[in-house]
């Protein structure tokens, strides 16, 4: 699996290729749709199966100011990309210049000289361009037109509804990471390097590895039941407040918090996963350390039913 630049070349034996195009933020049953699609044709031609996506997001792009609202990072794209049977992930720079090009001349100057795909895979609402001037029926004309194939995967519907990156990001908003998890056939996850912290859970009996949120969208505050995944490849159940600890005194503090159960070492410094299984309760200020000592203990009793 490589990761390609889509401001420069791709490299001969990459040449050729199906590209599957979109933002794919997420990864859900949709876009994995699209990506399979795209993934199959190559397999039956020979060629090599290519997923493009865009980083930033072009809404942090356009919109700078708007929350953190990520599903995925890249690293987590490029797995996922991986474990589907892509050959490489293409990332596209969403800069000035990207954003200043039009329909045309992005298909001409990234989609053909740059990357030389043969064929491309999107899904039915996907637009490009300067202004948005281009969508799944200009790709087509200039598909015809200029040599290559166009392909459009119809949405996926889930529940009676289509299957969106905001539709998750509306259920995580909510504390149901467990219809998230359905509609992106795996829980969402959050990655990051465990820091230092007040080392307070230490005290009261919970050690906590802390995590910020970074860009990952934030999911309704409260107590979850997780399931952690260590750098060295070992998975652990636990309990994770995610939000600002309002018992506690001082500045407030965005972190995820996972307690693992019947684990005892150092993660300071590590890459771990966070997946969040369950919504468990709403975060609360308490009126002293005992009493959140106590309702911690009730957490991870819930948490480990919910885990089973």
């Amino acid at each position: 699996m490589e990761r390609l630049d889509g401001g420069s070349a791709v490299p001969g034996r990459l040449r050729g290729g199906i590209v599957a195009l979109g933002n794919f933020d997420g990864f859900h049953r949709g876009h994995q749709a699209v990506a399979g699609r795209a993934i199959e044709r190559a397999r039956a031609e020979g060629r090599p199966a290519i997923v493009a996506t865009f980083d930033p997001h072009p809404m942090r792009f356009f919109r700078p100011d708007t929350p953190p609202f990520r599903l995925t990072t890249l690293d987590q794209r490029e797995r996922l990309f991986e474990a589907a049977g892509a050959d490489a992930m293409l990332v596209f720079g969403f800069d000035a210049d990207l954003a200043g090009l039009p329909a045309r001349a992005f298909v001409e100057q990234r989609l053909l000289r740059l990357v030389g795909a043969s064929g491309v895979v999107t899904g039915a609402d996907f637009t490009f361009g300067k202004g948005r001037d281009g969508n799944v029926g200009v790709l087509k004309a200039l598909g015809d037109e200029l040599g290559f194939s166009v392909d459009t995967v119809q949405p996926v519907e889930g529940g009676g509804e289509v299957i969106s990156s905001s539709r998750i990001r509306q259920a995580l908003e909510r504390g149901d990471p467990r219809e998230a998890a359905r509609l992106m056939t795996r829980p969402f996850t959050v990655e990051g390097v465990v820091e230092h912290g007040a080392k307070l859970g230490r005290q009261l009996g919970y050690p906590t590895a802390n995590l910020r949120m970074g860009p990952y969208l934030r999911p309704r505050y409260g107590i979850y039941a997780v399931r952690g995944r260590l750098s060295d490849g070992r998975v652990l159940d636990g309990a994770a407040n995610l939000g600002v600890r309002p018992t506690i005194e001082g500045p407030a503090e965005e972190l995820l918090e996972p307690y693992f159960f019947d684990f005892s070492g150092d993660l300071y410094g590590q890459t771990i996963e966070v997946a969040l299984i369950d919504f468990l309760r709403p975060e609360a200020k308490f009126d002293d350390l005992e009493a959140l000592k106590d309702q911690m203990a009730r957490d991870c009793d819930a948490a480990r039913i919910a885990l089973r």
